[in-house]
């Protein structure tokens, strides 16, 4: 059996971090370690971490310099086969989705990846990311694909633990770049057709932080794919969210109408 280390990272976040926790501890899947990492808050989070020790494998509490220093951390503690960032605010929708997913994963698999539900701040559905956004996710993921913008995210990602290195710093979509390295050197990307991965809110990091997040996505697919097929890829990404914008208006116009 292949073992998963699932990672939460969570920093002022009590509220949030409870339901993370009720949806990683209902799992059924036996190969499983928990690993917690915390950046020193000061609302209770730590002492409910605290509370429910006996059903984490490793926590540490202490301060960094944000959010992918904190996963960097995590990536150094996990000893699982592959590495899953469940953090604070996802959910994970079913007790044997985790099970599910790793029915499909053999020994060459370096990555499995599938479909997220977008929430509101009630954790009512709004739909898939791939509905939600212009990043629809492909039934064959390969590296070069992502010179068109992050096609999966972390909550729908499972990576060997051996190809994940630690996140680049003092980028807003360092994930980004994250996911590239690792799917350069996968040796299968399995696509998880029938499983809803994960559940998260609107928002995020890149999303609160949008003019730097677009410089430093610019940066990161510049290094990975050169300089004018980054510009071509652009040229591209500002054509499809105008598509996208454009039928989302015309299907509301469709809809006030009827």
């Amino acid at each position: 059996m292949q073992t998963v280390s699932i990672i939460t990272v969570v920093y002022n976040a009590k509220d949030l971090l409870a339901k993370t926790f009720e949806s990683v501890f209902a799992q059924d899947y036996p190969g499983i370690e928990y690993i917690v990492v915390d950046g020193a808050s000061g609302d209770g989070t730590t002492d409910l971490i605290r509370e429910n020790q006996k059903n984490i494998d490793t926590w540490i509490s202490e301060p960094d310099k944000g959010l992918y220093d904190a996963m960097s951390k995590a990536l150094h503690l996990a000893t699982g086969d592959f590495v899953w960032f469940v953090n604070a605010g996802d959910l994970i929708p079913q007790s044997d989705t985790l099970s599910r997913i790793m029915e499909k994963a053999d020994t060459e698999t370096d990555v499995l990846y599938g479909e997220v539900m977008i929430v509101d701040k009630d954790w009512q559905d709004l739909g898939t990311r791939s509905e939600r956004t212009t990043r629809k996710l492909p039934e064959n993921l390969h590296w070069k694909q992502l010179r068109f913008g992050m096609l999966v995210c972390h909550q729908g990602f499972i990576a060997r633990r051996k190809l994940a290195g630690p996140y680049m710093e003092d980028n807003w979509v360092a994930d980004l770049d994250w996911v590239i390295n690792i799917l350069k050197k996968s040796r299968k990307n399995t696509f998880v057709r029938d499983v809803l991965f994960a559940k998260f809110q609107e928002g995020g990091v890149s999303t609160q932080k949008r003019n730097a997040s677009l410089k430093d996505r610019f940066a990161i697919l510049r290094k990975h794919y050169g300089l004018i097929p980054n510009l071509m890829a652009h040229a591209w990404i500002l054509i499809r969210a105008f598509l996208f914008s454009f039928k989302g208006n015309q299907r509301r116009r469709n809809t006030d109408i009827s």
